[in-house]
């Protein structure tokens, strides 16, 4: 298999704490410059968070926001325009910051079940109980996807692009856990065959003609992997201290069909970092245990932190990502 990124390879998540696009990206590129990715600062308040960043990516499906959350509207409003403003400033930033850059970037945008499990339908309810709802929402999403790859292609013409769809709910929404929107009942679940069709559907759209790396990040446990391998993923994302063994034998079956890994093995969140070999020993013994070449561990694992780190202190984000870059080149070079 062939990969975007070079051996030895660290990246981040996403979220990160603060509301200075600028200084967060200067951050990311210092810290991470084998694949730099997109901050994303839910700081800055609504429609910087996930789900309004992405809901402004949508094509004719605007939304607003309620008290009680993101919601379908009729029009756009000033809620639709915030998101997209929050994006168009990123976006200029990136240009101006990292318009050169010539290797990896990564991007995220919200998965179609996440978003459909957290936006509601203009009567209250939840998109995803609604099966009409969510193929609109995810033939928009799709399109406004794809649209965003090409924006960041024109503005980092000698980058490639590796699209992350971000699928926290998906296992909520197949166990049928995801809550209505009064909180008393549950939704439906939904049938693995349809949770993979639409993510592909919307994957191939996004990364069509080879526009972008497709990676889906799922950091809840119970990630589907067969599924996501399925739904277009060409590398899964996840928090290895979230992993239960028993997920051992769809982990190596990813392995081994060439899917990369996304493995967030630092702390997200303000701690006392472990040793480095501490940190690194963690992804060996999944190796190991799995019974694959040591020297392919470098070549298909980027190490990245976990999720949350949005609520981190700044100096804790810099060693963190500081912290992923060392493991990856220690996983490197105890390899060769």
């Amino acid at each position: 298999m062939s990969y975007p990124w070079q051996t030895g390879t660290a990246t981040g998540v996403g979220s990160y704490p603060g509301d200075d696009p600028a200084e967060a990206l200067r951050v990311v590129l210092g810290e991470l410059p084998e694949l730099p990715h997109l901050p994303e600062l839910p700081a800055r308040g609504p429609g910087a968070d996930m789900t309004g960043r992405t809901a402004g990516l949508l094509v004719d499906m605007a939304v607003r926001l309620e008290p009680s959350g993101w919601r379908i509207s009729d029009r756009p409003g000033r809620d639709t325009s915030r998101s997209r403003d929050h994006l168009a400033r990123d976006l200029d930033v990136l240009e101006e910051v990292a318009g050169g850059h010539d290797g990896p970037f990564k991007i995220q945008v919200c998965g179609p079940w996440t978003l459909a499990a957290t936006i509601e339908l203009r009567h209250g309810d939840r998109a995803l109980k609604d099966p009409g709802a969510v193929r609109d929402l995810a033939a928009s999403l799709a399109e406004g996807a794809a649209a965003h790859v090409a924006d960041v292609r024109r503005r980092l013409p000698a980058a490639r692009i590796v699209l992350q769809v971000d699928e926290p709910s998906l296992p909520a929404a197949l166990a049928g856990t995801v809550p209505t929107a009064s909180g008393f009942s549950r939704l439906r679940a939904i049938e693995e065959p349809v949770a993979e069709d639409t993510l592909r559907r919307v994957i191939e759209t996004a990364c069509a003609g080879d526009a972008a790396y497709p990676v889906v990040h799922c950091c809840a446990r119970n990630v589907p992997y067969a599924l996501l391998r399925g739904g277009g993923a060409k590398a899964i994302s996840f928090d290895l201290n979230l992993m239960p063994k028993r997920d051992d034998d769809a982990v190596g079956e990813a392995i081994d069909a060439g899917i990369g890994l996304l493995l967030g093995a630092v702390p997200a969140t303000d701690t006392v970092l472990p040793a480095l070999r501490a940190t690194a020993e963690p992804v060996r013994d999944l190796w190991r245990r799995l019974g694959f070449p040591p020297a392919r561990l470098a070549e298909q694992v980027v190490i990245t932190p976990g999720c949350g780190m949005a609520g981190a202190s700044p100096g804790h984000v810099r060693a963190a990502l500081r912290r992923c870059r060392a493991t990856a080149r220690m996983l490197h070079e105890a390899a060769d």
